[in-house]
């Protein structure tokens, strides 16, 4: 082989080594999850008061939503966007980036690629970690916005997202942003453990992608492979996220908390309810998680895909 054949191979070797950087994949997440947000925010109006409802004030999704709009007006199924929206975009830049950064040190150092160990343990810790950092607190304040009724603005509690942060924060303590912590770790890790790896697995299964390989998947073809890897996390993690939504919700208004901790709380729930009542909320989840994964991974791949032809690959576009 000539110098210049083996200055070649050399290259295309190196070229084939490198992988998309975090920043790029977590700018990616983020604009998908803006995406997310506005399409999808009425479904997570509808989960939240179904999970909370304890005395069947609800028949149904659609009698949920129905209600909500005659009593409250059509901008009651959008309450909560700007917390919801904000946390999904810094949650999914969070999720992409530092998922990328785990899985960088779980790659075979000869071809560059991740085991499927290495991607299940790689996304429990970016679900742990946005758990922490964002998750809970965002949803603390988005439930309590999501859980008062009623018309008169005046009449409600919290007046809005950084009142309401701010009121939880004089009455709770810093703490009282992180209710639920336990159940939103165990749920989002779980959720994410298994979101990467089936989404990496759908991708190569239907349509022969492989990460770094310059394909651009289509809109629909990220679509059904991000909704079809959004299914198993609400099923598998539905108790924890009904736990998780009542121990946010309780306030110390009128004495003792009714939910000392996750445990005790899925114990109660279990005892007064039934085991179903562990899985409430599971259709509106099953009808925003997918759907919301499906809108996700539509506009981050197109994103990171670009960033494959153009910087990895030299393809042109």
């Amino acid at each position: 082989m000539s110098d210049h054949q083996e200055n070649g191979a050399n290259n295309d070797g190196a070229s084939l080594k490198k992988t998309i950087p975090p920043y790029t994949k977590a700018v990616s997440g983020s604009l998908g999850g803006i995406v997310e947000a506005c399409c999808l925010q009425p479904i997570d109006v509808i989960k939240t008061r179904l999970q909370l409802d304890r005395s069947g004030t609800y028949r149904g999704i659609i009698h949920c939503g129905a209600t909500v709009t005659r009593t409250e007006g059509v901008r009651a199924l959008w309450k909560g966007l700007t917390p919801f929206s904000t946390h999904l975009t810094l949650k999914y830049a969070l999720r992409m980036g530092s998922n990328a950064v785990l899985q960088s040190g779980f790659k075979d150092s000869q071809t560059g690629k991740v085991s499927n160990h290495g991607r299940v343990l790689s996304g429990f810790g970016a679900g742990v970690l946005e758990a922490l950092v964002i998750v809970t607190p965002f949803e603390v304040v988005k439930i309590r916005l999501q859980q008062q009724k009623g018309l008169s603005p005046e009449l409600l509690k919290y007046k809005g997202p950084i009142h309401c942060a701010r009121t939880i924060i004089r009455e709770e303590g810093l703490r009282g942003l992180w209710s639920g912590a336990a159940p939103t770790v165990m749920r989002n890790g779980t959720n994410q453990a298994a979101m990467f790896t089936a989404k990496n697995a759908y991708d190569v299964l239907l349509w022969k992608k492989q990460e770094g390989d310059g394909k651009v998947l289509q809109p629909w073809q990220s679509m059904i492979s991000g909704f079809l890897a959004g299914t198993a996390g609400p099923i598998c993690t539905g108790p924890f996220d009904v736990v998780k939504t009542r121990l946010m919700a309780q306030t110390r208004e009128g004495g003792e908390l009714k939910y000392k901790g996750m445990v005790h709380a899925i114990r109660t729930i279990y005892a007064e309810e039934g085991l179903r009542a562990l899985w409430k909320g599971l259709i509106p989840r099953l009808m925003r998680i997918p759907p919301g994964q499906a809108i996700m991974w539509a506009v981050a791949d197109q994103i990171t895909g670009l960033y494959e032809r153009r910087y990895l690959i030299n393809a042109p576009l």
